[in-house]
Order: structure tokens, then C-alpha cells, then sequence
């Protein structure tokens, strides 16, 4: 019953999923796209800086001049935000662009920021330390020149944060997201019971960030349902994965088996 129910909800319009995060989201198919059409509402795309363009890859030998950070995400994300009426799926939740800065993070984002004021009509802003909300958020990671970002009055991204930020004083409209190397932190791999230990220790991680306005990411979690759910149990924001249709799969079940709220009398 289950089965032919979700199937049905697949064959209609897109259900925006806040959860799901597109990791590597360059390398399929249809970059951005294909995030899209699964409900994604965060992707993540690894930057070169080549001259002025940001060329969109995760090693240099596979650079390609035409596949630019433009062409690929921002261009056609401000186009679904003029036709969405200023979301990136309409009437839905904000959008996450992650950029992952690869090489001489303080060069490539010199550029990133030129580009970036091009975009500022659907680009989350700080002024000021003043906070305007739009459609896209973007995250600076990987080679983040944090000290020049955060100097500045006005931003246009924020930082992506590690565990080892858990007890840092900066606002969370500077590091907005909390990311860190799932194996590095914890020994279970969702084969078994999650260890009670560990089950703690990631609550009390999600715990902390959220209680400074952070939300929480693991990268190289292993693509498993029980991993996943104890990730969602315990308030991780951010699902890392490289299968979308099996992640989406999962996050309209999962959403399917939740009771209805109570309805006040």
C-alpha cells in the first residue's frame, strides 16, 4: 500500500525537500537540474578560479571552459526564481548553493565576489550585521579566506563552520552551517544498533549548533536507511548523499509514516 501510494506522490509536481543536500552535485548528468527535479534544496559545486572565469570541477584535469559557475547554477537558479516568484520552488523553503573553493581560497574569492554582486537580487545578504533573506543562501567551503570574508560590511555568503566551531562566538548569519567528515567522529556505519555513546554525542553535537543557530552536516556518511534516520532523529539539517532518487525515495516514506498534527479544538 505503501509502494503504490508513494508512487503516486512521484508521478505529481515536485515535493521540495529541506533535508536533502546533492553532494558533488557537478558531476550528473544535469548539474543543478536533476537536484531540482528530485526536490533537492541544497547542492554543492566544487570552484577553480581560471583567469576571471570559476570554472565548476572536482580536479583541474577536468576543467572545461564552458561549464562555469553561471552557466551552470546561477544562471539558470535566477531564472526558476524570477518564474517562481522569488523561490526557488515556489512558495517553498530557502535554497542552499554550497561552493566549494578548491585552490588560493583568497584569489577565487575575490572573483566569487565580483560574480556573486551580479546575482544579488536572489542572494541571502548580510549588511551590517543585518540579515535580508532571499531565495538562495550560498555557503563558502573547502579553501575559505574566513578572516577576509568576515571583515566585510556587506556579504553575500557565509561561512561553512567544522565540529571543531562548535563553541565559536560568531553569529550565525556568519557561519551558518556546521560540516564535518562523518568517520572521523564516529566508528558506526548503520550496520547494527547506532552504540548509545555515540547516539549522545550526535545529539548533543546537533544540540549545541542549533542552540547558536547553526545547522549540521556529516560528508562520506555511508548511503544507508538506518544511518539516515538516526541522522534525522537526532536533528541533523543536511543529508549528504550522491544517489537522488534513493535519497528522495526515503524522505517522502519517511515523510508519508509521520502522524498528522493534532488539530486545535
Amino acid at each position: 500500500m505503501l509502494h503504490l501510494g508513494l508512487c503516486v506522490a512521484l508521478a505529481g509536481p515536485v515535493v521540495p525537500l529541506p533535508q536533502a543536500h546533492s553532494h558533488n552535485d557537478y558531476v550528473r548528468r544535469r548539474p543543478l537540474l536533476d537536484a531540482l527535479d528530485h526536490g533537492f534544496c541544497s547542492v554543492e559545486a566544487d570552484v577553480f578560479r581560471v583567469g576571471d572565469a570559476l570554472l565548476v570541477a572536482h580536479e583541474r584535469a577536468t576543467l572545461r571552459p564552458e561549464r562555469t559557475l553561471e552557466a551552470l547554477y546561477l544562471e539558470p537558479l535566477r531564472a526558476r526564481v524570477r518564474a517562481n516568484g522569488g523561490r526557488v520552488y515556489r512558495d517553498g523553503p530557502a535554497f542552499t548553493l554550497m561552493i566549494d573553493i578548491k585552490e588560493n581560497g583568497a584569489e577565487a574569492y575575490a572573483r566569487l565576489r565580483e560574480v556573486l554582486a551580479g546575482y544579488r537580487e536572489m542572494l541571502t545578504e548580510v549588511r551590517d550585521g543585518k540579515v535580508t533573506e532571499r531565495a538562495v543562501a550560498v555557503i563558502l567551503s573547502g579553501d575559505r579566506p574566513k578572516e577576509r570574508v568576515l571583515a566585510e560590511r556587506e556579504r553575500l555568503v557565509g561561512i561553512d563552520g567544522r565540529l571543531e566551531d562548535l563553541a565559536s562566538a560568531l553569529p550565525a548569519h556568519a557561519m551558518p552551517l556546521l560540516s564535518d567528515n562523518w568517520p572521523a567522529h564516529f566508528r558506526w556505519r548503520g550496520e547494527g544498533p547506532m552504540p548509545e555513546e555515540e547516539r549522545r554525542k550526535l545529539r548533543e553535537i546537533v544540540a549545541k549548533a542549533h542552540a547558536a543557530g547553526r545547522r549540521v552536516r556529516f560528508w562520506a556518511i555511508p548511503h544507508r536507511e538506518a544511518l539516515w534516520e538516526e541522522l534525522l532523529s537526532a536533528g541533523v539539517d543536511l543529508l549528504n548523499v550522491d544517489l537522488l532518487p534513493r535519497l528522495r525515495d526515503f524522505l517522502l516514506a519517511r515523510h508519508a509514516r509521520e502522524p498528522e498534527p493534532a488539530v486545535k479544538r
